[in-house]
């Protein structure tokens, strides 16, 4: 899949979530896949259905310049507004690599001392190569999305993400470097339901990770493929075959109106 790459108009937007101000989107599209992306509305401006998915990304060429450009006209009382890395794509997929959109959004965020809240939410290790850019920032903080502690399951439902193991060292390697974490636990897995014991883990790999909040998203309303109750006999078979899942049952939104825990 090659990326297209297109000039946006803008790109600090107004967020809709509650706890966040701004947001920024260097992509649109994301080729991670994962099965129960509420984003995937995202690409309907391009003309691309929700099936579709996974398998498109538009590169926002002029990402930087027009950071540069919008944070010079922003006044000073609307610089201290929470500024989100992303909402309906992961900054961090795989074509951040080459492109360096998120990095260099970063780096202007960083050259004009932006005094709110810079909020990453990713999947992938990249963000790690930024650690540089996020320690000169005022304040920032990083948060990784984890729902399962089974590489297994994660590659089943997050076809192309990292796998959960990856982000959990990922979490550690922030924390060591000093960068505030957080983690997103969403969509919470319905099988933790009849297996409370993998949840309890889960959170014990974000504690020992060193996070210092914990957010929970809503309840994927099944799995694609498995019938109501088939879940604790039937997943871990299905985790282990190859191919991805169909449908978009559930949403991965950023941490804005979910239930908040403190880490420990």
């Amino acid at each position: 899949m090659e990326p297209v790459e297109i000039q946006a108009k803008t790109l600090i937007q107004k967020s809709k979530t509650p706890s966040n101000d701004y947001v920024i989107n260097p992509y649109t599209g994301c080729v991670l896949g994962c099965a129960y992306c509420f984003a995937s509305f995202a690409g309907r401006q391009f003309g691309r259905s929700a099936k579709e998915w996974g398998d498109y990304l538009y590169v926002k060429k002029n990402a930087v310049e027009l950071a540069r450009k919008e944070l010079a006209k922003m006044p000073e009382k609307k610089r201290r507004g929470t500024m989100l890395l992303s909402s309906v794509t992961d900054p961090y997929q795989g074509h951040e690599a080459k492109y360096r959109l998120t990095r260099g959004v970063l780096h202007e965020l960083k050259r004009v001392e932006y005094p709110g809240l810079v909020r990453i939410l990713t999947k992938s290790p990249v963000v790690t190569r930024d650690i540089d850019l996020l320690a000169g920032l005022p304040r920032a903080e990083v948060g990784i999305t984890v729902t399962t502690t089974d590489d297994k399951v994660s590659r089943w439902l997050e076809v192309r993400a990292p796998l959960a193991s990856r982000r959990l060292r990922t979490l550690s390697e922030l924390t060591e470097a000093g960068i505030p974490t957080y983690a997103f636990v969403g969509p919470l897995l319905p099988h933790f339901a009849t297996q409370p014991e993998l949840l309890d883990d889960l959170f014990g790999r974000l504690v020992d990770a060193g996070v210092s909040e914990v957010f929970i998203g809503s309840v994927l309303r099944g799995y694609p493929g498995l019938q109501a109750g088939e879940e604790s006999n039937a997943l871990q078979s299905r985790a282990g075959q190859a191919g991805s899942p169909s449908g978009r049952t559930g949403g991965c939104r950023p941490p804005d109106d979910t239930r908040r825990q403190q880490g420990s």
